[in-house]
C-alpha cells in the first residue's frame, strides 16, 4: 500500500476517527480522572514501565471502542451496495482487504504511538533510569488494538448489519470484565485479607491490571502468549474479510481458536512468573551507606547527607546495636502483607509521604523514625495507629536528645502527644541504662510487628 492510496482510504474510512477516538479516550481519562495513576513512583509518567502498563490499563476501555469502530468500517461496502461489484473486479480480496485494514492498523498503531510518546517526553524529565524492558509491553498494546479492529472488520464483512458494530463493541466489553473478574483470589499473611492475582484465562486480556509496583515488570512468557494470541485474532479477522462462501468464514475461525489454544499454552499459571521482578531496576546504587534503586538514583543526592545524618544520631543512641546502613526498600510483597523490617538497615519507600515529601532535618528524622518504629500497616493500606505514632515522636526525641516528645513524622495531634508525655516523662525517669534497654525493646517489636511497641517501652507484654 502505497502513500497515495493510504491517503485516499483515510479520506473515505473511519480510521482516522478511530485513531481520534483511542487518543483523546486515553488522554481524557488520564488527565481528567485523579486516580492512581498521577500517584508516587507508580505514576504513568514517573518510569518507563509504569508507564506502559498504565497505558495498557487503559485498554479495558479503548479495547472494545477500537473493535466496535473496526466493525463499523468492515461495513463501509454493506453500506454503500458495493460488495458484488468489488468482488467482480480483477483486483484480489486479499489486496483490498490488505488496504482497508492496513490504513485501520496504520492509524491506532500511531494513536497509541503518540500516546507513549506523550508520557514519554515526561517521563525523560522525571528519571534516569532509561531502558527498552518497557518496549515489548507496549507493542502488545497497539497489536491488541489492531487485531481488535481488525477481528471486528472481518465480523462486519461476515455478518453485515447495522448491529454488528454496537454487538462486537459490547461482546469486547464483556470479554475484558469477564477475564478481570476471572482472577484468582490469594491470601496473604495479614488474615481476612485476600488479593486478586491474575490468572493464565484473565491474560488473553489486552489489559493488565493497576501498577502497584515500580519495579515489577510483565515477563517473556506473558508477552510470547499474547502476541501469539492477537495475532490469531488479527489472521482471523483478515480471514473473514476476505472470505465469500459460507465454508471458508467458517475455515477463517481456525486462525483464533488456534492462538489461543498455544497461547494458554505458553502463558503462565503462576502469579509469580507473570509479574516478576525487574532486576535491573531494583539494583542499589550507593553513596557511602545510603542506597536507593536504580529507578530513584536521581533522588540519591538529596538523600545521601540526611542518611549519614540519622544514621550517626542512631549510632551515638543505640550504640552497637543501631543499623549501619540507609536503604530503598527493594522487595516486593504482596498487597496485605505484613511488613518486613531490617536491625542492620533503615528501609523505606519512596511512596510513604513521610519520607518522599521531606528534606534536609525534617528528611532526617523521617530515616530515624523508620530505623526505630517503621510502622506495621499492611502492605497497601492507608491508617493510623495512634499507639504506633506516640512511639514514633518518643522515639525520635530520645534519639536526638529532646527534653519533649517531637510530632511523628505521620502526624502532629494533641492525643498524640497525650499519649506520648506520660510514656516519655517513666521513661526519661529511668537510668540511662534502663532507657536503652526500654528503647531496645520497644525497637524489637515495631520491628518484628509482633508486638505493641508503646507498651514494649513501657515494660508491657507484647500482645
Amino acid at each position: 500500500m502505497n502513500l497515495r492510496i493510504l491517503r485516499i482510504e483515510l479520506k473515505r474510512s473511519v480510521a482516522p476517527w478511530a485513531g481520534a477516538v483511542v487518543l483523546t479516550g486515553a488522554l481524557g481519562f488520564l488527565y481528567l480522572v485523579n486516580a492512581g495513576w498521577w500517584r508516587g513512583t507508580t505514576a504513568w509518567t514517573a518510569q518507563w514501565t509504569t508507564l506502559a502498563l498504565w497505558t495498557r490499563t487503559l485498554l479495558f476501555y479503548l479495547w472494545p471502542i477500537a473493535v466496535g469502530l473496526g466493525a463499523l468500517q468492515g461495513l463501509r461496502d454493506h453500506r454503500s451496495k458495493t460488495v458484488e461489484l468489488l468482488t467482480s473486479t480483477p483486483r484480489p480480496a486479499w489486496h483490498r482487504a490488505a488496504t482497508s485494514a492496513g490504513t485501520t492498523a496504520v492509524t491506532l498503531a500511531s494513536a497509541f504511538a503518540l500516546l507513549v510518546l506523550v508520557g514519554g517526553v515526561q517521563v525523560l524529565a522525571n528519571t534516569e533510569y532509561t531502558h527498552l524492558g518497557w518496549l515489548p509491553i507496549s507493542l502488545v498494546g497497539a497489536l491488541s488494538l489492531v487485531a481488535g479492529a481488525v477481528l471486528g472488520m472481518g465480523v462486519a464483512r461476515a455478518l453485515p448489519s447495522a448491529l454488528t458494530p454496537p454487538a462486537m463493541a459490547m461482546g469486547a466489553f464483556v470479554f475484558t470484565v469477564l477475564m478481570s473478574i476471572s482472577h484468582s483470589r490469594t491470601e496473604t499473611n495479614t488474615p481476612g485479607f485476600p488479593i486478586n492475582e491474575p490468572t493464565r484465562i484473565s491474560l488473553l486480556s489486552p489489559a493488565v491490571q493497576e501498577v502497584r509496583d515500580a519495579l515489577l515488570t510483565l515477563s517473556g512468557a506473558v508477552h510470547a502468549g499474547q502476541t501469539i494470541w492477537l495475532l490469531g485474532m488479527a489472521a482471523t479477522g483478515f480471514a473473514l474479510l476476505m472470505a465469500t462462501a459460507p465454508r471458508i468464514k467458517v475455515i477463517a475461525l481456525a486462525p483464533v481458536l488456534a492462538g489461543g489454544i498455544i497461547a494458554l499454552l505458553i502463558l503462565p499459571s503462576d502469579p509469580r512468573r507473570i509479574y516478576v521482578m525487574d532486576e535491573t531496576a531494583a539494583e542499589l546504587v550507593c553513596e557511602g551507606p545510603v542506597c536507593v534503586t536504580r529507578t530513584q538514583q536521581a533522588r540519591l543526592a538529596d538523600l545521601a547527607d540526611p542518611g549519614r545524618k540519622a544514621l550517626g544520631l542512631m549510632r551515638g543512641a543505640l550504640g552497637g546495636r543501631a543499623p549501619v546502613s540507609v536503604r530503598e526498600d527493594n522487595a516486593v510483597l504482596l498487597e496485605g502483607s505484613t511488613p518486613r523490617w531490617s536491625r542492620e538497615a533503615v528501609l523505606f519507600d519512596f511512596d510513604d509521604h513521610t519520607v518522599a515529601s521531606a528534606k534536609g532535618e525534617e528528611l532526617t528524622r523521617a530515616l530515624i523514625v523508620k530505623g526505630m518504629v517503621p510502622g506495621c500497616t499492611p502492605v497497601g493500606w492507608e491508617s493510623f495507629d495512634l499507639k504506633e505514632a506516640a512511639a514514633q515522636s518518643i522515639a525520635v526525641a530520645w534519639v536526638l536528645g529532646k527534653d519533649e516528645p517531637v510530632d511523628s513524622p505521620s502526624a502532629a495531634s494533641s492525643e498524640v502527644r497525650a499519649l506520648a508525655r506520660p510514656a516519655w516523662k517513666k521513661l526519661r525517669a529511668l537510668p540511662r541504662a534502663e532507657q536503652l534497654s526500654r528503647i531496645n525493646a520497644m525497637r524489637t517489636a515495631a520491628l518484628s510487628c509482633k508486638g505493641d511497641p508503646l507498651d514494649a517501652l513501657s515494660g508491657g507484654a507484647a500482645r
